[in-house]
């Protein structure tokens, strides 16, 4: 690491370890918060971990909750880093709807799509992908859709420790290889693991990159 990326790692250490407060939670656009701070959205289909990587990065046991249905949260939830402020995280409604009603769907895409594209505070968007599958269906269209609205985003690996590091590697290579297709993708991708601390203090880092850039 250069003595730049030192600096920016401990800052970063300290800015998740400190302040962080729930805000609200937006089921429509209208109830969206000020757009008074910069902002990092978090998105990826139910049960990628996404709860618990916030959690992680915020180095807290709960502050973001797994919804006991998957795929029927449909809220955009803020929650506030810094004292004073200085972002926020959004946590988006989960995404690759097995069993929720076709109307729920559309509320979502209606929701995320035009929040993405009109949210001017967004400086980066997180989408997180299951080590053990892979890309799906489903992160495509969430890429895509990304694209389309001009959004930067960063690929982040979660549960990396749940399988062997040969295949990993394999799923690292593919998701990279997928990934150059697309002109939103950062070309950096992210490997983490919450319930190790894998990858977490280089994400945290990442996350203050982008807001100070």
């Amino acid at each position: 690491m250069t003595p730049e990326d030192e600096q920016l790692a401990r800052a970063a250490s300290k800015l998740f370890s400190g302040r962080v407060e729930f805000l609200l939670s937006a089921p429509q656009l209208k109830h969206l918060p000020d757009p008074d701070y910069p902002e990092i959205a978090f998105c990826g289909r139910s049960n990628v971990g996404k709860s618990s990587l916030i959690n992680a990065l915020v180095n807290r046991k709960a502050i973001a909750r797994a919804s006991v249905t998957p795929g029927r949260t449909q809220e955009l939830n803020f929650f506030e880093v810094g004292d004073p402020t200085e972002f926020r995280l959004v946590d988006m409604p989960g995404y690759g709807f097995a069993k929720a009603p076709v109307k729920v769907v559309e509320k979502w895409r209606k929701l995320v799509r035009t929040f993405l594209r009109g949210r001017v505070p967004l400086k980066r968007t997180l989408v997180l992908v299951d080590s053990r599958h892979g890309l799906k269906d489903s992160d495509r269209d969430m890429m895509t859709m990304l694209d389309e609205a001009a959004v930067g985003y960063r690929l982040v690996l979660t549960k990396a420790d749940k399988i062997k590091a040969s295949s990993l590697e394999t799923v690292r290579a593919q998701v990279a290889a997928e990934a150059r297709k697309h002109p939103a993708a950062y070309p950096q991708m992210h490997v983490t693991s919450a319930e190790k601390g894998m990858g977490i203090e280089e994400l945290r880092a990442a996350i203050l990159k982008d807001i100070r850039d």
